[in-house]
């Protein structure tokens, strides 16, 4: 007895080949990555998902950023998609530029002002002073990690030590990182008043968590940390210093450790005003501070 083929219908093959070509024009049409400028208050999270909502990306298309930009922080931040994503290491050694400005004369426990802040013996700086502090850090340089970071330690990240106050049961990891320019840009003065103005809208710029399963440190302990700027602002000090710097460094090269590196090295406490990161790529040293960007993002 003979079987007779079944006939593929005209409808069912105009719809697989279709589908076909719909999958084809996604792969094609879909960057492999996109920048985006990660906003004050942003976490990288929530940046990448204004983007999704932004491009109309669909939520079937995975999302991810390689290279990590803290909440008081702002500017360039890579966003892999699709397929990418698989292949985020990858992207992991990237070096970047920033322009920070460094407060001088008040420390915080975060590095930013977003952490418990105390202020240390006043210090008058001059240009030439910054300049060449600045000369003698460029190089191979090794860092702590702020307490406040997501770097693990056994398990556990670095703030939830720092927040059980148990960091004296643990080595503090350190990072080499590469400064292959530093370069102090400007040095000028601020009234106390447009601080603490700068300082309560950064604060205030970050959502207010209530997520319950993030009680330790709950809302980024922005009720203590309100409570010490405020002490500060009774204080006698009426004008601080800030000193602007750019920098080519390195990939996981902290700006908040290397702000107080910088304030130790010029005899004095200070904190990362502002980090804006303005550039990621591949860059290659030429000679002394000279070099090229062989990929930009």
């Amino acid at each position: 007895m003979r079987h007779r083929k079944k006939k593929h219908s005209g409808k069912k093959v105009h719809i697989s080949f279709m589908s076909r070509m719909q999958k084809l024009y996604t792969h094609i049409s879909t960057p492999r990555y996109i920048t985006t400028q990660k906003a004050l208050g942003e976490t990288p999270l929530v940046a990448t998902e204004r983007l999704r909502r932004e491009r109309h990306i669909p939520h079937t298309t995975p999302l991810a950023y390689a290279g990590r930009l803290d909440p008081m922080a702002t500017g360039t931040l890579l966003i892999l998609v699709g397929d990418e994503c698989k292949k985020q290491t990858k992207y992991h050694a990237l070096d970047k530029v920033y322009t920070v400005e460094l407060l001088i004369g008040i420390h915080s426990d975060s590095g930013d002002v977003l952490g418990i802040v105390s202020a240390c013996a006043p210090q008058i700086l001059t240009m030439q002073n910054a300049r060449n502090v600045c000369d003698t850090l460029i190089g191979n340089i090794t860092l702590p990690y702020p307490h406040f970071s997501a770097k693990t330690v056994q398990g556990k990240p670095l703030h939830t030590w720092t927040l059980e106050h148990r960091l004296h049961e643990i080595d503090l990891p350190i990072k080499e990182s590469t400064l292959y320019t530093l370069t102090a840009t400007s040095l000028k003065l601020i009234t106390k008043n447009n601080l603490l103005k700068r300082v309560y809208e950064k604060i205030a710029s970050i959502p207010e968590v209530r997520d319950t399963r993030k009680q330790l440190g709950a809302d980024f302990r922005r009720t203590d940390v309100r409570k010490t700027w405020d002490i500060i602002d009774q204080s006698n000090v009426e004008t601080y210093q800030i000193l602007s710097f750019t920098c080519t460094v390195s990939s996981g090269t902290y700006m908040r450790s290397l702000a107080e590196k910088i304030a130790q090295e010029l005899g004095t406490c200070g904190l990362a005003l502002s980090i804006h990161r303005t550039t990621i790529g591949k860059y290659r040293p030429l000679w002394g501070t000279w070099g090229i960007w062989t990929k930009k993002y």
